[in-house]
């Protein structure tokens, strides 16, 4: 039998349906991000990436790297094991206290990635509250989703950020049944945010417990980079939080948060901790540096605003078609997936520009996107420079403008 042709099939409907993706094979420069070299099928090539999740460069601060490199010396580089066996080494001990205390939480657990931390935290906690009814964020991440399906108890899917619709399967669901909100703070493909406060007095009224999913806003809302939470005053009312160190903390590694007994259950039950190793020390280390250095500095915060806004003002003033965003993410809408991919490898292949595209399942069909992230490091010149770039890419897809740009009139 040939094997081969079930794959050969499965990666020609990803074709059929120009969904197939092509990645970039980047290599980020310490010292000048956002600037990385491309190495392109023609060779090496300069190239500026507008779409990195290292949101604040902490990836390239002296600080993390700093710490990256003299743990590593110090104590080499693996963790040697899961948990368990010899992995809980002391700067991942030092790590879960520094993200509890960011969080004012009793305790935190770390797992090896933001995707695993939801998968496997999820399933676990749902599974341990007996007849638990979970109500999820229609627009809740893929991680999310599987934690959701993994739990094998009943779920509802209430509408995104319809705080009427969750409070209509609250009271469906009955007084005394057990019931876990799952939800994100910040969506990280339209940039909106979810009414945490409203969420959490429909918690406290009806006896639910909530889970919030940070990933896209730990180190960058907040007096202490805690997240959207924190700004909104709500920190203290939601049980878990789950972020992670591979965004704004430039490391890697997922994380949750919340009271001692729920935090050692997790520990206790969770599959995708037991069994996987350990973060390694280097990883820690560094991590902690990101988080000490954020909760004490606002100049990435604060250059991060500064640089979301301008972006969105230059390229909405172009006529570009900016989609509606309170936050750092900055989508510009191209509504076909063809198009969408197109205008992704000709800004990286004749304008040096990196922005992949957003195409289904990531979003709906019918709203394929460019997703910018400007960051800290953008200079106002790349901001003018990719708003020009966009244009000329934009008229020679024939894709609509909001109105003819002033440039061109």
């Amino acid at each position: 039998m040939d094997y081969n042709q079930f794959f050969n099939a499965a990666l020609n409907r990803l074709h059929d349906e120009r969904r197939y993706r092509v990645f970039a094979d980047l290599e980020r420069i310490a010292g000048r991000f956002p600037h990385a070299t491309w190495h392109s099928p023609k060779g090496q090539r300069n190239v500026v990436i507008w779409c990195s999740n290292d949101y604040l460069g902490m990836g390239q601060h002296p600080k993390v790297v700093g710490a990256m490199v003299e743990t590593a010396t110090r104590v080499g580089t693996g963790a040697g094991g899961t948990r368990n066996i010899a992995g809980t080494h002391h700067p991942l001990v030092q790590l879960e206290a520094e993200l509890a205390d960011l969080h004012g939480k009793e305790a935190s657990l770390l797992f090896t990635s933001g995707y695993v931390s939801n998968q496997t935290g999820i399933s676990t906690l749902a599974k341990l509250i007996p007849n638990c009814l979970i109500l999820s964020d229609a627009l809740n991440h893929n991680s999310m989703i599987e934690g959701v399906r993994q739990a094998g108890c009943d779920r509802q899917i209430f509408r995104h950020n319809d705080v009427a619709h969750l409070e209509e399967l609250l009271i469906a669901a009955g007084p005394d049944r057990p019931k876990l909100i799952v939800c994100e703070s910040l969506y990280s493909m339209d940039g909106d945010v979810a009414p945490l406060g409203k969420i959490c007095d429909l918690a406290e009224k009806y006896g639910a417990m909530t889970y919030v999913d940070e990933v896209h806003a730990v180190g960058m809302y907040g007096p202490r980079g805690g997240g959207i939470a924190e700004r909104d005053g709500v920190m203290h009312r939601i049980d878990i939080l789950e972020g992670t160190l591979a965004k704004a903390f430039g490391c890697l590694g997922g994380y949750i948060a919340g009271k001692a007994a729920v935090i050692d259950a997790v520990r206790s039950y969770a599959p995708g901790f037991i069994f996987t190793t350990a973060l390694p020390p280097a990883i820690c280390s560094a991590a902690t540096a990101a988080i000490r250095h954020l909760k004490t500095s606002n100049w990435e915060r604060e250059r991060h605003q500064d640089r979301a806004a301008r972006t969105k003002a230059i390229l909405t003033a172009a006529g570009l078609p900016v989609m509606s965003s309170d936050t750092h993410i900055v989508p510009l809408f191209v509504g076909d997936p063809e198009k969408c991919k197109r205008a992704s490898d000709l800004l990286l292949e004749e304008h040096g520009i990196y922005i992949q595209p957003i195409n289904y399942p990531t979003v709906a069909k019918g709203t394929e996107r460019l997703r910018i992230t400007p960051s800290p490091y953008h200079e106002d010149g790349l901001i003018d420079a990719l708003a020009e770039a966009l244009l000329q890419v934009w008229g020679r897809l024939d894709l609509p403008l909001h109105r003819k740009p002033l440039a061109a009139e």
